[in-house]
């Protein structure tokens, strides 16, 4: 895999660390339990003959925090297409690349199957999700009848200044999209949405509606740096609209949004 597990524009990939560093588990797992040794083929029956290979990555994982930096690895990978739509992965090969065990891997694409991206595929691995232009269209629909309410109430009831300090919010978009890396800027956009989203003090609608972004941001849409920024600049006029009270432009921003991906 060509990813690496910082969220850094250009996504350097992770390198191999040598396996007898990850022989004991960090969070202190006692006997009975794998041991973190990258053995590819021997984790739970997951058959890896046939497999396309996967590049070795390149960056160092570091030991702390094994789980979390392989979970942004791989969705790094999902976002970027770098893990291809309707292939099947196995946790011991993508865990070899790694220089780690299975366990932290197939914990991670476990994460991974609850938000959407992938499914599991029994004695095999995990399929990455393949989704059409009508399920994203459908996935940008059930946002919108979410979120275009909120966005509407909330430009009635929550005064400019409030609108103001997300400003720095929507910037950092802007910054991100000019870097080009498709996997930072979704990362980007989501915190922006979750931040709009958080003034309505409704937690579950937040919860909800970033599940529903990550779903409708995989498999990725090809968008050059042009596109992002452009999509970035939307951030910046539907916090103007939003501060000025602008009902209707609120409401055909943030339509034309979440139509165009973001």
């Amino acid at each position: 895999m060509k990813q690496g597990v910082q969220g850094s524009p250009g996504a350097p990939a992770a390198a191999r660390v040598p396996a007898q560093q990850w022989q004991r588990p960090a969070d202190g797992a006692g006997p009975g339990r794998e041991r973190d040794a990258a053995v590819p083929g021997t984790a739970r029956g997951e058959h890896t003959h046939g497999e396309r290979p996967v590049p070795e990555p390149r960056a160092a994982v570091r030991r702390s925090s094994v789980r979390g930096q392989i979970l942004d690895a791989l969705r790094t990978a999902l976002v970027t297409g770098e893990l291809k739509p309707g292939e099947v992965y196995s946790a011991p090969v993508l865990g070899d690349r790694f220089g780690v065990s299975a366990t932290p891997v197939r914990e991670a694409m476990q994460q991974l199957a609850l938000e959407g991206a992938v499914e599991v595929v029994p004695n095999r691995g995990f399929r990455v999700v393949e989704r059409g232009a009508r399920e994203l269209a459908e996935l940008a629909e059930v946002r919108a009848l979410i979120e275009v309410p909120v966005m509407l109430r909330l430009a009635r009831t929550v005064p400019a200044e409030r609108w103001a300090e997300l400003r720095p919010v929507a910037e950092e978009t802007v910054r991100v999209a000019a870097a080009g890396c498709p996997a930072t800027y979704a990362e980007s956009d989501r915190a922006f949405h979750r931040a709009l989203l958080a003034l309505s003090g409704n937690e579950q609608l937040v919860r909800i509606a970033e599940d529903l972004h990550r779903r409708s941001q995989w498999p990725p849409v090809r968008r050059g740096r042009a596109e992002l920024v452009a999509d970035a600049a939307e951030h910046l006029a539907l916090l103007d609209a939003l501060a000025s009270g602008d009902v209707e432009r609120v409401r055909g921003l943030v339509g034309g949004h979440f139509a165009g991906g973001g």
